[in-house]
């Protein structure tokens, strides 16, 4: 018996020591694993004026999704000539470090957001929608339920860059 509980124990030290240094490479590390990266969604795009659903998970924030408290979020509003808003908005995205364009045409931008430390991976989107002079956004994360308002903060963040620029 004494046996038994020495050989469990050592076993589930051993666990948590390999679990230790995998959170610590992926921490600390130059070049993470992307364990905690998830797998890119293959339904993104702008279709028909909307994003795809939000689940039921509150971590995703849509300007094209009805009103609610947690996944809706107001589009991002444009002054003036929208090619230049658009224009202004791709820099902006690409100068900022953890986000990466991944897809890029005329009215829709596709962004991968990397978190520092773990490398969670959320996916950020953008639209223009010259008719009602609005940058629609959505920003997702891969994994988890609860994001703890990263996502509507990233939005509201570059909402402000956008503003001051």
């Amino acid at each position: 018996m004494k046996t038994l509980l020495k050989r469990s124990l050592i076993a589930f030290g051993i666990t948590v020591l390999f679990g230790g240094v995998v959170i610590l490479i992926e921490y600390f590390g130059k070049q993470p694993m992307g364990l905690f990266a998830g797998s890119r969604p293959p339904d993104l795009g702008f279709n028909d004026g909307k994003f795809k659903l939000p689940s039921w998970k509150p971590n995703t924030v849509s300007s094209t999704v009805a009103k609610d408290d947690v996944h809706y979020i107001a589009p991002i509003a444009i002054a003036g000539d929208a090619r230049q808003a658009w224009g202004k908005l791709t820099n902006l995205i690409k100068s900022q470090p953890r986000l990466s364009v991944i897809a890029e045409r005329v009215d829709y931008l596709y962004v991968e957001s990397r978190s520092a430390g773990l490398g969670f991976v959320d996916d950020v989107e953008f639209a223009l929608d010259r008719n009602a002079s609005v940058i629609h956004v959505r920003s997702g994360s891969r994994l988890g339920v609860r994001d703890f308002d990263v996502n509507r903060k990233r939005v509201e963040n570059i909402r402000a860059l956008f503003a001051a620029t």
